[in-house]
């Protein structure tokens, strides 16, 4: 860990992140550089690039930058100097990035395998605390139309209606879908009631003639495709 106990002001000028960022691009800033643009100054005797260390490094271990945004303001808020304020910055940054990655994704032609839908939702649904419903509805070419979250909270499937995910794919004129959920517990093995109930589900699509193409458990860093484990019927 480098000493980032100086201020700002202390600093060469041609090594404080702004200037570093102005004159070579942000791509040449370190991490805790990054961070200390977003936190943009200190507190106490500690400089906003301490700050941004003490975030990577909160044992002394460095965390990855997706452990540090996916943290709880809670626990950005562990770090004297992070307060309210910064900790929705830095939500709000995260947030975004999840939100780019997404967006990326949606633009790609198609989503005909569940590798590529897994990566859709993973960032965003594997650290979820709870059980939360997705559908992605697809056209003809099986190409993006919208995500649509149907239900949070719930393990119990009989709470979910599966007249609320044809209606909603019937506005949007959708030719076929998948479902999308978590485990939150991170492992992704499907119990007996996800498989009942995405067969019930493909079962009333093939009437409706709205296909669903399959279903997917999220679970941390992984995923398991029903259709392809053959528990889709």
């Amino acid at each position: 860990m480098r000493d980032y106990s100086k201020s700002i002001a202390e600093i060469p000028a041609e090594l404080r992140p702004y200037e570093k960022c102005e004159a070579l691009g942000a791509e040449y800033l370190s991490d805790p550089e990054l961070l200390a643009v977003i936190i943009r100054s200190g507190t106490g005797n500690k400089s906003a690039l301490g700050l941004a260390e003490e975030l990577l490094y909160p044992n002394g271990e460095r965390i990855s930058l997706n452990k540090l945004m996916q943290s709880s303001p809670d626990e950005l808020k562990c770090v004297k100097g992070i307060g309210r304020v910064r900790s929705i910055q830095l939500q709000c940054i995260a947030e975004l990035c999840r939100r780019m990655s997404r967006e990326k994704l949606a633009g790609r032609e198609r989503f005909d395998n569940p590798g590529c839908v897994a990566s859709y939702y993973m960032q965003s649904m594997r650290v979820l605390s709870e059980e939360e419903v997705h559908i992605m509805l697809l056209d003809t070419r099986k190409c993006f139309i919208r995500s649509l979250m149907i239900s949070r909270g719930t393990v119990n499937c009989s709470a979910i209606s599966p007249r609320e995910i044809f209606i909603k794919a019937l506005r949007y004129n959708a030719a076929s879908f998948v479902m999308v959920h978590n485990h939150p517990s991170g492992d992704p093995t499907p119990s007996d009631a996800d498989i009942a109930f995405s067969n019930m589900v493909r079962k009333l699509g093939d009437l409706m003639n709205i296909h669903l193409n399959d279903s997917v458990v999220i679970g941390d860093n992984s995923y398991i495709s029903m259709y392809e484990k053959g528990l889709i019927n």
